[in-house]
Formats: C-alpha cells, structure tokens, sequence
C-alpha cells in the first residue's frame, strides 16, 4: 500500500466529521477554504490532518504544508467523488477503528495529565535513589615502561622522595606521560583487569608494586577515591516519565476494563486464522 494512500486514509476521520462553515470575519474550523464539486473543504479538516502528520512533515514551512495540506484534501474529494458503488464495508469499519482509537487516545492523555505530575516525577525519583549506593570511583596516575626492573627502579625513587607526575613525563612510554601520567576519573570495568584489581585494593596516595598488563608494567599512584554520586533527576527525567507512564496506562486500562461488562463468548470456537479472510469486508 502506498503512503500516498496510507496519508488520505490517515484523514478520513476528518473528512467524514466535516460540517458546514458560516461566514465570519476571523478563521475558524468551519471557515471552507475550498469546494470540490460543490463539497466544501474547511480549514478545521486541514488541522486535522495536520495533526496526524509525522513530525518530521509538521515541521515544513507553514506555506508549504498549508499548500500541501490543501491539494491533498482536493485530490482525496476529487478520487472519493469518482468511487461508483456501494461504499465498503472495510471503510466504514476501518473509519470505526481509527475513531475509537483517538477517543482511547484523549482519555489516556488525560489520565497522564493529571497523574504523571511533576511532583509525581519527584516522588519517583526520590524512591529510586533513596539509598543509592553508587560504584567506586579512582583517580589514579601511572607510569607505563617495558620492563619488570625499570618499573622496580621508577617505584623505589618515587618512594624516596621523586615527583610522580615529573617522572612519568621522563620515563612513561604510555600516551599519559606528557600530563604527568595523569588517568583522571574511573569506574569499574574501565580499566583492564590486573590494573583495577591493583588500583582498588590501594588507598588514596598509595604508590604500587610493579604491575603487569597486556600493555607492559605500570606503577601506579592513586591521587583520589569517592563514590558515584546519584545521577540528577534531569538526566533520568525522560526514563523516570516514561516508565510512570506505561505504569500508569497499564493500571488505567486494567482498572476500566476490570470494571466494564466484558462478554468475549462470540469468540469462543472461532479459527483465528479467519482474520486473514478479508474478503468478509467487502460488500
């Protein structure tokens, strides 16, 4: 099926719910901004359509969608005046479908409205971080050189008195020697494993035993620890929203229909595979 198609069939709704305009001097949805063989399309179709556009068409210059809009709706009259027949029943169930899907759509707007508030946003937050206890965090300098006994040597200086950072610049052979072997701030699984396991069972101002990586032998010196803060609610706030929302719709659904009089026996005995007989539908 074309998107050409899939578009005109995106508005019939609007189309069919159309009503005849009356003259006024500011526009309104009944204001007609053209007639197709005397059938009248009014501005209020085009805000329908508007609206059921993906966002990526709503952003076009006004002009251009207004323009755009318009000879859609011309062409959907001109094409719909041309059908001969009976209309089919697919159409008419198909235009059923799409109105109680809007009128689901404005209650769960609603019910969103008035329940995935701010404060309930705050409260969710709130309850997820209560007790954050967030990973480990290092930060750590180190001096990369070949050898077993070049790195045995850097450690004994460093411990007699010589500076890390002036050291690494003179001897690291690793891309941190020229900022004095600085590593800045890291978390688990960020560093490979023999220089992690090192580095955590170090406190803050500890200088290492030589240590063996796939890299070559590092010294180490640990400058800082602290614990991962808490992200704040600003960098969750989309993933906190959505959730209370799918919550919210869940609950929302499951509460109404639980309370409705739902009777599903006209279905009982039926072979499922009958949806695939579209030929039900016509006429």
């Amino acid at each position: 099926m074309s998107n050409l198609l899939n578009f005109w069939r995106g508005t019939a709704v609007a189309l069919l719910v159309a009503s005849p305009s009356f003259a006024d001097d500011s526009p309104s949805a009944d204001t007609v901004v053209a007639t197709v063989n005397g059938t009248e399309v009014t501005l209020g179709q085009m805000i329908a359509a508007r609206e059921g556009l993906p966002e990526q068409y709503q952003s076009l210059p006004d002009d251009v969608l207004f323009n755009g809009i318009l000879d859609q709706l011309v062409q959907q009259n001109v094409l719909a005046q041309a059908f001969k027949g009976n209309e089919p029943k697919r159409i008419s169930l198909m235009v059923e479908n799409q109105r109680l899907a809007l009128l689901a759509s404005e209650v769960i707007e609603a019910v969103l409205e008035e329940k995935v508030t701010e404060d309930a946003v705050q409260a969710a937050y709130d309850a997820r971080y209560a007790n954050f206890e967030g990973s480990p965090e290092f930060n750590a300098s180190h001096i990369l050189v070949p050898t077993e006994e070049e790195a045995k040597a850097i450690a004994e200086e460093i411990r007699a008195g010589a500076d890390f950072a002036e050291t690494a610049k003179e001897k690291s052979t690793g891309p941190s020697g020229p900022r004095g072997g600085e590593l800045g701030w890291f978390g688990p699984g960020q560093m490979v494993a023999p220089f992690e396991e090192a580095v955590a069972s170090m406190a803050a101002g500890d200088v290492s035993d030589p240590v063996q990586t796939q890299f070559g032998w590092h010294v180490i010196k640990l400058n800082e620890t602290r614990t991962q803060p808490a992200p704040a609610l600003e960098a969750v706030r989309a993933e906190i929203q959505g959730e209370l929302e799918q919550e919210t719709i869940a609950s929302e659904i499951e509460l109404m229909t639980s309370s409705a009089d739902v009777d599903r026996s006209g279905s009982e005995g039926i072979d499922p595979a009958i949806l695939k007989q579209s030929d039900l539908l016509e006429n």
